[in-house]
C-alpha cells in the first residue's frame, strides 16, 4: 500500500516513515500542507496519515478541503488533542479515525489496518480466494492448509491482487501502490516481486497472470 504521511516533526516523522516502510509500504512524507497538495496532485494513495498543526496551516483545513473535493482516501489523524469535543469534530469532519500522541506503533499499525480493511468492506482479517486463505496480520498465506510466509513487498503484493481478483494491475500501478516517491529501485522490480510472490502460490489454484502488454491480474485455475 502507498501512504502519504503528513507530519513536521522531524523525529515522529522519521519514525513513522521508517516503521511503515519496514513493513512494507511505500510512504511518500510532506513536512507542510503545500508538499501534502503537491503530492496528492501527482499521485494516489491507499491513506493518508495527517498532523493537526503544520508550519503553513490546519491539517483540520486540509481534512475538509479533501472531502469537499470527495476524495474518498481514508484519513488517520494524528493529534496531541485529546479532548471528546475534539476527536468528535475531526471524524464529524471526515477523518476515518485518529490517534492521539504520544501513540505506541502497534496501535498506530493496527488502527491503519482497521481502516483499510474498512476500506475494503472486509469485517474479516482473513481473505480467501481459490485455495488462499490469506492473513495479512500474520503475513501468512496459506495454500490448500500449507502455510506460507509472506516477506513485506509480497505481503503488500498479494493484499493489493486479491482485494480484486481478475482485475489487470499495470506494472506502473503496482510501482505506485507499493513504492514510495523517493525509492530508487531498477525498473524490473515489480517483476522481480512477482515473481517471488508466483513462487508463494506455487501449487495453489491460484494463480498471477501476466497479461502482456497490460499488466497482471490475481486469478484461479
Amino acid at each position: 500500500m502507498r501512504f502519504l504521511l503528513v507530519e513536521d516533526t522531524p523525529d515522529l516523522g522519521q519514525a513513522v516513515l521508517d516503521r511503515l516502510t519496514l513493513d512494507g509500504h511505500g510512504v511518500d512524507w510532506a513536512r507542510t500542507l503545500g508538499a501534502a497538495r503537491d503530492h496528492l496532485a501527482v499521485s494516489t494513495y491507499d491513506l493518508i496519515l495527517l498532523d493537526i498543526m503544520l508550519p503553513d496551516g490546519d491539517g483540520r483545513d486540509f481534512l475538509a478541503e479533501h472531502r469537499r473535493a470527495r476524495a474518498d482516501t481514508p484519513v488517520i489523524v494524528m493529534t496531541a488533542r485529546a479532548a471528546v469535543s475534539d476527536r468528535v469534530a475531526l471524524l464529524d469532519t471526515g477523518a476515518d479515525d485518529y490517534v492521539t500522541k504520544p501513540f505506541d506503533f502497534a496501535e498506530l499499525e493496527a488502527r491503519v489496518r482497521a481502516v483499510l480493511r474498512r476500506r475494503g468492506g472486509a469485517a474479516q482479517t482473513l481473505v480467501t480466494f481459490a485455495d488462499l486463505t490469506f492473513d495479512p496480520l500474520g503475513a501468512v498465506v496459506m495454500v490448500d492448509g500449507d502455510a506460507r510466509d509472506l516477506r513485506n513487498r509480497e505481503l503488500r503484493l498479494l493484499e493489493i491482487l486479491i482485494a480484486a481478483p481478475e482485475r489487470i494491475f499495470s506494472k506502473g500501478h503496482l510501482h505506485d501502490r507499493l513504492l514510495s516517491a523517493s525509492e530508487a529501485v531498477s525498473d524490473n522490480a515489480i517483476e522481480v516481486y512477482v515473481g517471488r510472490l508466483r513462487k508463494k502460490l506455487a501449487g495453489s489454484r491460484a494463480r498471477i497472470e501476466t497479461v502482456r502488454g497490460v499488466g497482471y491480474r490475481l486469478t484461479a485455475l
